[in-house]
């Protein structure tokens, strides 16, 4: 295996030079720039990451953190972060916090002792102060704090006026919200989403919180609409619970979409297979990631970011959950 020494020698610089070329962190002059670039395309040399760490104190290695891995949104963003980041000649390191403040802590804490180059973060687990004494670029997605620090999101409150509209204008006359977490604050603007549709309208709601959960939303639903059996609508804040709510309507023997009309929100790819289909508010959830991982690498490089917040439109999905 050849080594910086071998492709000093056949470039007939020093060491230095190369590992200036390498770690991009020095004046190398134009005609070494070619015959080192030669050498190493010659020698087909490997950069060892670990030692160029030691003079760099960054690998380049992007820690990304999510808050629960089994629901599907989370495996779909860590795609798009991934494949953007092998782009830019990234590797991902993927951790899964499981809404757990102290688990999230040590994920971040053992990173960078590895000399991580930066973190996304898709958890809010943590106090805020936490994320501001991290000591690498970080940014934030999906679920926004209240920090100024770099940040990518979907329109949550276009989004959930979006799907509360076209229910309306299927002629319901009451409508439930399973919101999901309301501590979260994508839930909170897909709630205000909500609300401002609803009173628009003057449409009779209610509203059931609900963690992002296939059988707790079950649950929850099942016990709304017996308790509220003239329920002719549903505005689910994730997919997840979308889910959730189309197994309690089957259960109850509620006909989909004929007697209870459904939409969730977030586009994975589970709602294009059960049946019905599920209607849905679909976040760009690649543009998402690939967002947030051009936003982490220049912050990396040193650059000026042109934006600060991204946020990305969603745009409404109509299957068979909803009537025609």
């Amino acid at each position: 295996m050849a080594t910086i020494k071998d492709v000093a020698k056949l470039a007939d610089v020093s060491v230095a030079t190369v590992s200036r070329y390498l770690n991009k962190n020095g004046y190398v002059s134009s005609k070494s720039n070619l015959a080192i670039e030669k050498a190493i395309n010659e020698l087909d040399y490997k950069p060892n990451q670990i030692a160029r760490s030691l003079s760099t104190k960054q690998l380049h290695i992007i820690g990304l953190i999510v808050p629960d891995i089994s629901n599907p949104f989370f495996p779909e963003l860590a795609r798009a972060i991934e494949d953007t980041a092998l782009k830019e000649g990234y590797t991902v390191i993927l951790c899964n916090s499981d809404e757990n403040a102290e688990k999230e802590l040590q994920y971040i804490e053992t990173l960078q002792q590895k000399y991580i180059a930066g973190f996304i973060i898709a958890t809010n687990q943590l106090p805020v102060e936490q994320y501001r004494k991290l000591n690498v670029p970080i940014v934030l997605l999906d679920r926004l704090l209240e920090i100024d620090l770099p940040s990518v999101t979907s329109e949550n409150q276009l989004g959930a006026e979006m799907a509360t509209h076209y229910l309306i204008e299927r002629h319901i006359k009451e409508v439930a919200f399973l919101s999901g977490p309301k501590n979260l604050k994508p839930v909170q603007q897909r709630l205000a989403g909500f609300q401002k549709a609803t009173m628009e309208k003057n449409i009779k709601t209610h509203i059931f919180e609900s963690p992002f959960d296939f059988l707790e939303a079950e649950k929850i639903t099942r016990e709304a609409l017996t308790k509220y059996p003239t329920i002719d609508g549903v505005f689910a804040s994730s997919d997840m619970i979308a889910m959730g709510v189309l197994k309690a309507a089957h259960k109850l023997g509620i006909r989909v979409p004929e007697e209870l009309q459904i939409v969730g929100f977030d586009g994975i790819a589970i709602g294009e297979i059960v049946t019905p289909g599920l209607t849905t508010v679909a976040q760009n959830i690649y543009a998402l990631g690939e967002a947030a991982t051009k936003m982490l690498v220049q912050q990396i490089n040193g650059e000026t970011l042109k934006q600060k917040h991204i946020t990305i439109e969603p745009s409404l999905i109509i299957r068979e959950t909803t009537k025609e």
